[in-house]
């Protein structure tokens, strides 16, 4: 059982630190900061953290690359901070991995809230090394899913997905055929409705078929666009 959360908070600005840790620790976090990009790195390798918060616009090594080498070795849950005007970061962010953003200058309560919805139904469970028997599957051709141990398989091959492209994928798969619009997946998979950018479940969608096309194209092909509209989960019948 998750008792309290840890959080690693990345900005060189010691005030926007010491402001989000306020607020998280008010929230029974256990926070840790890091003032640039290569520390950041560092303790992201040598400890397992349950989310990160990560500026993008620092001295060094930014939070594009910290998150895009973060991603070569774990799955923990990364929201970026931006700047007004950083939408071309913004998008690069996801690309290499991020799960959420939110815009300077924010609201401290507005980002709690966010990085709740990032954890909500992720556990630690989520991005370490789970060995579990299955009991819950999810299988189709080509690809399968085990609830129980948070493991995704294409072809018999593990697929290694940060937790919200596994939960996209769920999400999809648990109701094959149904087309879901971009405004339901950011409802139903993020978990909020006021805030949030379209192109975050694009994004997503983009990384989860580059992940599983590496594996398997008929794994990729599941996920199918329905122009115009969203996503859905297409299982042909055999």
């Amino acid at each position: 059982m998750q008792d309290r959360y840890r959080a690693l908070v990345v900005d060189d600005e010691e005030r926007i630190r010491r402001l989000i840790k306020m607020y998280l620790e008010n929230d029974e976090f256990i926070v840790e900061e890091a003032v640039d990009g290569d520390e950041a790195l560092e303790r992201a390798k040598e400890q397992d953290y349950d989310v990160i918060i990560l500026d993008i616009m620092m001295p060094g090594m930014d939070g594009i690359e910290v998150c895009e080498e973060i991603r070569k070795v774990k799955a923990t849950p990364i929201l970026l901070l931006t700047a007004k005007g950083e939408e071309s970061n913004r998008v690069q962010g996801f690309e290499v991995g991020a799960d959420d953003y939110i815009v300077k200058p924010f609201s401290p309560r507005e980002l709690v809230l966010r990085v709740k919805a990032i954890l909500r139904r992720v556990t630690s469970a989520s991005y370490h090394e789970v060995d579990t028997s299955a009991k819950n599957l999810l299988v189709f051709p080509h690809l399968a899913i085990d609830l129980d141990a948070y493991r995704v398989t294409a072809d018999n091959i593990e697929v290694n997905l940060t937790p919200k492209e596994y939960e996209l994928l769920v999400f999809l798969a648990e109701s094959p055929d149904k087309v879901f619009k971009r405004e339901e997946l950011l409802k139903e998979v993020w978990e909020y409705e006021f805030f949030g950018d379209l192109r975050t479940v694009d994004t997503h969608v983009k990384r989860l078929r580059e992940k599983l096309t590496s594996v398997s194209k008929e794994a990729a092909n599941l996920i199918v666009t329905v122009w115009g509209v969203g996503y859905k989960f297409e299982v042909e019948e055999s």
